[in-house]
Order: structure tokens, then sequence, then C-alpha cells
């Protein structure tokens, strides 16, 4: 009877839980996602060797309007 007892205690615990960890989610807004701008994009491709660094002049170049 209590080992009974015991498991309806641990069951119903552990269904409270659940439901406010699921109720405590739905609750939050999921974040917007920061706005990259291209001159980021294109240094971080620089940072990780994609992109050489004359290549990297250029494309800025481009980006800014300086010319071909």
């Amino acid at each position: 009877m209590s080992a009974g007892m015991l498991l309806f205690w641990a069951l119903l615990i552990t269904v409270v839980v659940m439901l406010f960890r699921t109720l405590d989610r739905a609750s939050v807004r999921p974040s917007v996602p920061e706005v990259t701008r291209p001159e980021q994009l294109l240094g971080e491709r620089l940072a990780r060797g994609e992109i050489d660094e004359e290549e990297y002049r250029r494309r800025l170049s481009a980006l800014r309007g300086g010319g071909t």
C-alpha cells in the first residue's frame, strides 16, 4: 500500500513538473535573429580563411560602391 502511494505521488509530481516546463517554454517567445550586415559576413569569411585579403578588400570596395 505504501509503495503504491509513493509511486502515485512521484508520478503526480513528475506530471506537474513536466506540465510546468512545457507551459514555461510556450510563454517564451523566440528571439528575432540579429541581422548580419554584408560587411560583417565578409569579415567572418576572411577570418575563417575562405577568402584572402585581396578578395576581401575588392569585395568590400564593391559593397561600399567604390568601383568594380
